[in-house]
């Protein structure tokens, strides 16, 4: 520990604002894991602040000495657990403009995966899913040695990636609205006139992507689908990427959430079965509008990262790496979205 010593006020008289915050950042340091520290500075206490503690202990990489690392992702990491499985483990590593935070966001990693337990459980009748078991003791006994994975891994059945994700957007929002500004069309779909940002579209839209392993993601035509993975299958994926979307729209405007628009992944096991895949419905692969603060012409606020974009846009950063360290207070603000989305579209709190 520091040999810095914390200042107390003289008697009778107050710590200055500079002296209060030296003693926050010297509490800042202890070597306690999982210990976040938020601090209230009051000319009362005799340190000139309050402390109020919370342990919340958060995960930027797993590490699984006993299996084979296929892929350290944005924000997951996958290993090998047989040649027919494999286990997802959602970090609280954020991704922006895309570079990856040093700044780890509690509780993300939990809710990405029981989030994704959730709606693939709900659609597993609209389309089959990976989904294996999100359930921590069912996992093999190597995976109990490491806890930190309870609540943010998943087993899943392996398959062979199709190299595209499946976008389906309700509403005309984010690089969409840009496009439409442009030409009055969305990835070769041409939309009426007169539409404004956040506006309804007439029906949902198909707008398929290539995945990127690394930069931005780019929108491609359905016949350009169909060359990279074939005609059969690209129509196979766009009917059922829609009947997804639709699906997970009519359950979550029930609970006073609006789905803006959201990317599918899919790919195929040994014997050829297309399968739903990676994450289902996350704030990380959709945009959450709340219902009741929706209003056409404006951007709403969203139950995801964009509070971090927002935040980031007001830097001087090139956005290059490496990313800027997040302040406590964007990095709670985010938390808090994401516990918020969780919370309203499943009535269930976060399991540990």
């Amino acid at each position: 520990m520091s040999s810095k010593k914390y200042s107390r006020p003289e008697e009778g008289k107050s710590l200055s604002v500079e002296t209060m915050k030296l003693n926050a950042r010297l509490l800042a340091t202890l070597p306690i894991p999982g210990l976040v520290l938020k601090f209230t500075f009051t000319s009362s206490s005799p340190f000139g602040l309050v402390i109020n503690m919370l342990t919340t202990d958060t995960l930027s990489h797993a590490d699984l000495k006993n299996f084979n690392l296929l892929h350290r992702g944005k924000v997951r990491d996958v290993y090998e657990i047989s040649d027919s499985q494999l286990i997802l483990v959602a970090t609280d590593r954020l991704s922006a403009f895309d570079c990856v935070s040093p700044t780890p966001i509690p509780f993300k990693g939990k809710v990405l995966t029981q989030l994704s337990a959730f709606w693939f459980r709900r659609l597993q009748e609209v389309f089959p899913n990976h989904l294996i078991t999100e359930n921590f003791e069912l996992m093999p006994t190597e995976i109990h040695e490491h806890g930190e994975l309870r609540g943010r891994s998943m087993i899943v059945k392996r398959t062979t990636v199709f190299p595209v994700e499946c976008v389906v957007r309700g509403y005309l929002a984010g690089s969409g609205w840009k496009d439409y500004l442009e030409n009055r069309e969305v990835c070769g779909h041409r939309l009426p006139k007169g539409l404004v940002e956040a506006d309804r579209l007439p029906s949902p839209i198909f707008t398929p992507a290539t995945k990127a392993q690394k930069g931005h993601d780019e929108n491609i035509s359905q016949a350009e689908l169909e060359n990279i993975i074939g005609v059969e299958t690209a129509t196979k994926l766009k009917l059922v990427s829609l009947k997804l979307y639709q699906q997970a729209f009519d359950y979550a405007i029930s609970r006073g959430i609006i789905l803006a628009d959201t990317k599918f992944e899919f790919g195929s096991d040994k014997n050829g079965n297309i399968l739903w895949i990676d994450e289902a419905l996350t704030p990380d692969s959709s945009r959450f509008w709340a219902a009741d603060e929706y209003e056409p012409g404006r951007s709403p606020a969203s139950f995801d990262k964009q509070f971090v974009r927002d935040y980031l846009e007001s830097l001087d950063w090139n956005k290059k790496p490496p990313a800027p360290e997040l302040p406590p207070e964007i990095v709670e603000a985010t938390s808090k979205r994401y516990l918020k989305a969780f919370e309203l579209l499943t009535e269930e709190p976060l399991k540990d």
